[in-house]
C-alpha cells in the first residue's frame, strides 16, 4: 500500500480508532498503537498516537490517570469518558454511512 495515502486515511479515521479501542477497554500508549497495528492499521508512531490522545483528553472524550507498572515506571493509562461513548457512537454511524458510499462506488470497479 502508498504510505503516503495509508498515512491521509488513517488521520482521517484515527480518532474514531483509538475510540473504538478504548470502548474495550483502557489502555496506554504503546498497547494502543499494538492493538491498532494488529487490526491492520499498520504501524502507529508515538509522534502520532499522543497528540490523537491529548486531544480527545482535552475535548473531555478520554480520561487519563498514571498507574504504577509492575516491572517498571508508571504508565499513562487512557479510558472513554462517557461524552466519548456518545461520540464514538456518533461517528461510527457517521463512518459507516460514508463508507457504505464509498463501497458502493468501489463495488462498480470491481464488477466491471
Amino acid at each position: 500500500m502508498d504510505q503516503e495515502r495509508r498515512g491521509q486515511w488513517l488521520r482521517g479515521v484515527l480518532d474514531l480508532c483509538v475510540l473504538a479501542a478504548l470502548h474495550r477497554h483502557e489502555s496506554y500508549g504503546y498497547e494502543l498503537a499494538q492493538s491498532l497495528q494488529a487490526a491492520g492499521l499498520g504501524p502507529i508512531k508515538g509522534g502520532t498516537l499522543y497528540p490523537v490522545l491529548l486531544r480527545l483528553q482535552r475535548t473531555g472524550l478520554v480520561d487519563a490517570r498514571w498507574r504504577a507498572g509492575s516491572s517498571g515506571p508508571a504508565r499513562k493509562y487512557y479510558r472513554l469518558t462517557e461524552s466519548g461513548a456518545q461520540r464514538l457512537r456518533q461517528t461510527t454511524a457517521d463512518w459507516r454511512s460514508f463508507a457504505t458510499g464509498v463501497d458502493t462506488i468501489l463495488q462498480e470497479v470491481t464488477t466491471s
